[in-house]
């Protein structure tokens, strides 16, 4: 097969030109990847944009040699490349930063950046070592404490951690996969431009997996959009709009638009009220200390804050999977417990992340899955336990319709289902009844856009409709798209609580970071 090539690196850059030529990748029937050629050039940030399933992490995956594509080929700097493993792909100089850190924790950040390489001896020399990292160190444009265990780093630490161990092993061509996902705006924003500023100084080259249209303008250069395995345009930033990369995205989906919010009433009474809450993690030691925060009905309160500050621990409490260890939760004013019976009495409500998890019973059917809330009261169910299937099926496939879940059947298991209609699935059960309170952890992580909008609409929805609602969510776009008030979360305690007009990412990433 003959490629079309692009030009290599001028000389004076170090940054790898990459360019994919008609690269397909087939499962057995499925294909996953069309015809897919892009290209990237040296020095450039390129960001690559597409819905959850589009086809973006199996071309990464070809390029870094986890698969063979069926068909196409990879040039790299004016030259075809063949990759069959990721040592490959290493050796040719391409480094991959993943969502989520691949760092030893109880080993020291040095440790971690020795390791990785792959030449290490059986006994290491670490006084020569530790010389060659200094010098390296003194070449890079952002630091981190080499001599701390991984574990006591901050977020940010790490995730600059991961990039300096990509280009201490002297990786000129980087693919960062949604690299801010755990990070501060502050942090996200200083790790971006560094990145930025390797590659406009011809350093490295950046293949950056996002979804957030606010870094590809700030700091891309160029997108390309996947949709249903095939490349469907692209430009250069600033050319090309938001609006039109989000069509590109999803097609002509149509997008339900979120409803418009309504003023809270500051007079009425708390609905949902945390008081003095403190919960230990598993291993024991305080994760939630102190915690209290009132939501009124007809409110959304979001809790911004870096994953691992004591927020999926609260939500765990308020769900009774966890116990407290000191404080009370209480609605209308009378303590919860967080048994079957509360969550009736009080219509308490909840969309929990990673459902299939967390939220349904993956071999068992959509239509069990949602009768979970109901199976036991008529007309479900008569005598409390005297079950109706027919009753079960009909009433599943009236909310698979109206929440528009695609499934072949209602017996079909959930775990056979998508993401977003797994999501859609419990956004059946959760809010098909009179809601009063409702408790949403990562409502969309992993989701596709037209499933972000439609679920991001659902719990707009329910607020509208008088429910009190508590968000937590890593994606502070979706704190400041949802909320009424926002609560930072850092240290376990809640660090600042303001109104969503007084509210700024600046501020909010402040108290994220614990300042």
């Amino acid at each position: 097969m003959t490629l079309d090539r692009i030009a290599p690196a001028p000389d004076r850059l170090r940054g790898m030109a990459l360019e994919t030529v008609a690269m397909t990748k087939h499962f057995g029937p499925l294909l996953a990847l069309e015809d897919v050629s892009i290209k990237v050039a040296p020095g450039e940030v390129h960001a690559l944009l597409g819905e959850n399933g589009a086809g973006k992490s199996t071309l990464v995956k070809c390029i870094m040699g986890f698969y063979q594509p069926t068909s196409g080929g990879l040039i790299l700097d004016g030259a075809e490349h063949v990759i069959r493993a990721p040592g490959e792909a290493r050796a040719a100089g391409i480094g991959m930063v993943y969502q989520h850190f691949t760092l030893v924790p109880c080993l020291s950040a040095a440790e971690n950046m020795v390791l990785s390489r792959g030449d290490v001896p059986l006994v290491i020399d670490w006084k020569a070592e530790r010389a060659r990292l200094a010098a390296f160190m003194e070449r890079m444009p952002f630091q981190v404490p080499l001599d701390r265990p991984v574990a006591d780093l901050a977020a940010g630490e790490k995730q600059k951690l991961e990039i300096l161990k990509q280009l201490y092993l002297d990786q000129r061509f980087l693919i960062l996969d949604e690299p801010t996902s755990v990070l501060t705006p502050g942090e996200a924003d200083e790790i971006l431009g560094l990145m930025h500023q390797m590659a406009r100084q011809g350093e490295i080259t950046v293949l950056m997996i996002t979804h957030k249209f606010r870094e590809v303008s700030a700091y891309c250069d160029r997108v390309s959009v996947l949709r249903r395995g095939q490349m469907v345009g692209g430009g250069r930033v600033g050319e090309i709009s938001t609006d039109e990369m989000s069509r590109l995205m999803i097609g002509e989906t149509a997008i339900r638009k979120t409803a418009a919010r309504r003023p809270v009433d500051q007079v009425k009474p708390a609905k949902l009220e945390l008081a003095a809450v403190f919960v230990d993690n598993a291993e024991g030691f305080a994760a939630v200390q102190g915690v209290d925060l009132k939501v009124r009905p007809g409110e959304i309160v979001g809790i911004a804050g870096v994953s691992g500050n004591g927020q999926s621990e609260l939500i765990e409490a308020i769900a009774g999977q966890r116990p407290l260890k000191d404080g009370r939760i209480r609605i209308d004013g009378q303590n919860f417990d967080a048994s079957r019976r509360a969550y009736d009495r009080f219509k308490v409500f909840g969309l929990p992340e990673e459902p299939l998890r967390n939220a349904t019973v993956p071999r068992m059917s959509v239509a069990e899955n949602i009768a979970f809330r109901s199976f036991d009261k008529p007309p479900m169910a008569a005598l409390g336990w005297w079950l109706k299937p027919p009753r079960i099926h009909a009433r599943a496939a009236e909310l698979i319709a109206t929440y528009r879940v695609k499934t072949p059947t209602t017996d079909t298991p959930i775990e056979n289902l998508s993401g977003g209609n797994v999501q859609r699935a419990v956004l059946a059960r959760e809010l098909s009844s009179d809601v009063e309170v409702l408790i949403v952890a990562n409502p969309c992580f992993g989701l596709d856009f037209a499933s972000v909008a439609e679920i991001r609409a659902q719990i707009v929805d329910q607020r509208n409709r008088g429910a009190a609602v508590l968000l937590v969510s890593e994606d502070l776009d979706e704190i400041l798209e949802l909320s009424d008030r926002v609560a930072v979360m850092s240290g376990g305690r809640i660090a600042h609580v303001l109104p969503i007009d007084k509210a700024d990412r600046n501020t909010i990433g402040k108290y994220m970071a614990g300042h």
